[in-house]
């Protein structure tokens, strides 16, 4: 029993059904709709928010749980339905490196993983394979081994000038690593990209990867039980103390009940702490597995920033992919020179149509696009401009979590979610030192502009640390393997188990933890206590 169709319970799915298990999936959500998918249409722009929203207090479908980020300097964006907030993502894949499995060695703070990079590996590799990802073996930042499957996107003049001015200053680049086709590629389903440089809401050519493409065809048509518009409301609970299914509300508005002998929750960093807290009772008063009380804790979001290079002439930012044209990891590691521990991953990405143009150049910043001079503006910046995006570490604090709102209800009656979330000093000096790097990237590589941006309140989509593993029951709530200590048979597989949240996008972490726990859990199978 899986609650959550997007990357970690697609990947848990596919490989528990190719192994003979029964499995059932719950998900709020229904399946996308690429009739609405218009990156091919000149309304693209103007139908993003309406089609496919990445704020769930603004889903008109009704399919998203709501929740209150008053309390918080950032706001969560997911999309729910079959394929998870995978069907809006930029597609940037990045494993992990080495030392973020070690932080706590390293720089003595957070917590170490309880695995490494090294076991990891093998399952970085497969999940590769079925996504259809994009890119190139070899780069140095990274231990030598199998690259994805499909050779890179193409570099566009904006990533080579880029790249020229990195090799002369003697900086880290490589090509970007995209969840993207590169070419048709069958595996997954995926057919070649046509380089739109319009990848985030809904693909139309179906060249971006999502569980929806990659997973779910093949995980039907093997027997997988997949519910949709279905609020799952409740961990069901035996009077052994065992997990026996979960409690959810279908789209008429009817309690319905699934029954597993296992449960995996991978209703990512915010819906799984969620829903831990509803399914309190006597045995657990304070929330299912939260013996440790750390569920809900510990809430990470990757404060992004962004540096807009403008440049005189046209520099190919029409099309590509969004996506990463490149990367740089120059500065993600540790240097306590600059004030600050970790770092940031950059990737490049073009700077998209006329109406991202007016919402990336704000009114009363100093380079303000309305007013005097806005069409000279906005075509002075059309096909002139990219952006590095900077990924920063952001280390995991008590006080930045997720928790049971104590007025505000949803339409069921429940708890919202509510968002207590502070970017910390370090990772603002961490920002501010990547932001000025980053300005001086776009100069060396003769951009007559580098406009310096902050981070961005609608930024958040990585949502990772609420249920930490660890070895020690009585700080952390899920093992290594992703099992609940108080709940054997109650296992989570997607970021909330996260102890630190790197630097990197994480979806390729979390799609091969999610394979390789899943191993585990098949591995085991003979040994497993169940209810019934």
């Amino acid at each position: 029993m899986i609650v959550g169709a997007g990357p970690s319970g697609a990947v848990t799915a596919k490989r528990l059904v190719e192994a003979g298990f029964r499995v059932a999936v719950v998900e709020q959500g229904d399946w996308p709709d690429y009739s609405k998918a218009r990156a091919n249409f000149p309304d693209y722009e103007l139908t993003l928010d309406r089609h496919w929203p990445w704020n769930p207090n603004r889903d008109v479908e009704g399919h998203g749980f709501e929740f209150d980020d008053s309390a918080s300097t950032l706001t969560p964006l997911m999309w729910n339905g079959v394929g998870g907030s995978a069907l809006v993502w930029a597609a940037q894949w990045q494993r992990n490196l080495p030392s973020d499995f070690r932080v706590r060695t390293l720089d003595g703070v957070a917590d170490d993983w309880q695995l490494t990079y090294e076991d990891l590996e093998p399952f970085y590799v497969r999940v590769e394979r079925d996504f259809g990802v994009s890119g190139l073996a070899g780069d140095p930042m990274f231990p030598a081994g199998d690259g994805p499957p499909m050779p890179p996107v193409p570099i566009r003049e904006h990533g080579r000038r880029i790249a020229k001015a990195h090799n002369e200053l003697g900086w880290h680049w490589w090509p970007g690593t995209n969840a993207i086709a590169s070419r048709h590629y069958e595996h997954a389903n995926l057919k070649a990209c046509t380089q739109r440089a319009a990848c985030m809401r809904g693909c139309p050519e179906r060249a971006k990867s999502s569980p929806d493409i990659t997973h779910w065809p093949q995980s039907l048509a093997k027997g997988v039980t997949l519910i949709l518009r279905a609020q799952v409301r409740r961990v069901l609970m035996s009077s052994q103390g065992l997990a026996e299914g979960v409690m959810y509300t279908d789209e008429h508005g009817v309690d319905r009940s699934v029954r597993g002998d296992v449960v995996v929750l991978a209703a990512n960093g915010i819906g799984t702490p969620r829903l831990l807290l509803l399914s309190a009772d006597a045995r657990h008063p304070d929330g299912l597995a939260n013996g440790s009380g750390q569920v809900g804790r510990r809430l990470m979001m990757h404060p992004l920033g962004q540096v807009i290079g403008v440049w005189d002439d046209p520099v190919g930012t029409t099309h590509g992919v969004h996506g990463q044209q490149l990367h740089s990891l120059e500065f993600y590691e540790t240097d306590e020179s600059r004030g600050f521990v970790r770092g940031a991953k950059w990737g490049l990405l073009p700077s998209s149509g006329p109406l991202t143009q007016t919402r990336s150049y704000p009114w009363g910043s100093e380079n303000a696009i309305w007013g005097p001079g806005f069409q000279d503006a906005l075509r002075g910046r059309l096909g002139h401009s990219a952006w590095w995006a900077i990924i920063c570490e952001d280390l995991p604090e008590d006080h930045n979590r997720v928790s049971l709102h104590t007025e505000k209800r949803d339409r069921f009656g429940d708890p919202l979610a509510s968002i207590e979330y502070k970017t910390s000093d370090n990772s603002d000096r961490m920002l501010e030192f990547h932001l000025d790097r980053a300005v001086e990237s776009m100069q060396a590589a003769g951009a007559r502009q580098a406009i310096r941006g902050s981070w961005i309140k609608e930024s958040a989509f990585h949502h990772l640390g609420t249920a930490v593993m660890g070895a020690d029951p009585a700080t952390s709530v899920v093992d290594g393997w992703g099992r609940a200590h108080e709940v054997p048979n109650l296992f989570i597989f997607d970021g909330s188990v996260w102890p630190t949240s790197a630097g990197m996008n994480p979806t390729a972490t979390i799609a091969a933890l999610a394979l390789r726990n899943t191993e585990a859990m098949i591995a085991a199978r003979s040994g497993q206590v169940t209810a019934s």
